[in-house]
C-alpha cells in the first residue's frame, strides 16, 4: 500500500493481532481483499512500526494506492473521522470499491480514527 502525500509505503499482512501490527499493516480477515470494502489497521505511535502515524493529516481527494497480487487500485479519500471503538459499521461490506483505514486516537482509548476512500474510476487519459 502507498499513500504518497504522507510518504507511506508498507506491506500488508493478514490479521490485526498485535504481532501482525507490530510489523505490518494488518488486513481485517472478515473484510474483502480486492472488491468491496478492504479494511486495514496499523499502529500510529508507540511501536517499532507506526505506519498510520500521519493518516490524521489525510484530506478529501488524497490518493491511496492499494496493491493485491498483480493488481493495483487507486482510491480517493472521502472521509477522515473519529468513531467509538465499539462502532464497527465502517467495516461492513459495501457494493462500491472502497478502502477503510483504522487506527487509535491519541490518548482516547475508547475512540478510533477511520479513513474511508472510494475507488477512483477515472481513466488516466480523461
Amino acid at each position: 500500500m502507498e499513500i504518497p502525500c504522507i510518504n507511506l509505503k508498507a506491506n500488508i499482512q493478514e490479521g490485526t493481532t498485535k504481532e501482525v501490527l507490530d510489523e505490518f499493516i494488518g488486513h481485517f480477515e472478515e473484510s474483502k481483499k480486492w472488491a468491496g470494502n478492504v479494511c486495514l489497521a496499523a499502529h500510529n505511535r508507540g511501536y517499532k512500526n507506526n505506519y498510520f502515524s500521519e493518516v490524521k493529516k489525510l484530506k478529501e481527494g488524497d490518493k491511496i494506492i492499494y496493491y493485491y497480487k498483480n493488481n493495483s487500485r487507486v482510491y480517493l479519500v472521502k472521509k477522515n473521522s473519529i468513531i467509538q471503538d465499539t462502532d464497527l459499521t465502517c467495516l461492513e461490506e459495501t457494493e462500491e470499491n472502497q478502502i477503510t483505514l483504522i487506527t487509535c486516537v491519541e490518548n482516547e482509548p475508547n475512540y478510533r480514527r477511520y479513513i474511508q476512500a472510494i475507488e477512483n474510476k477515472q481513466r488516466k487519459e480523461e
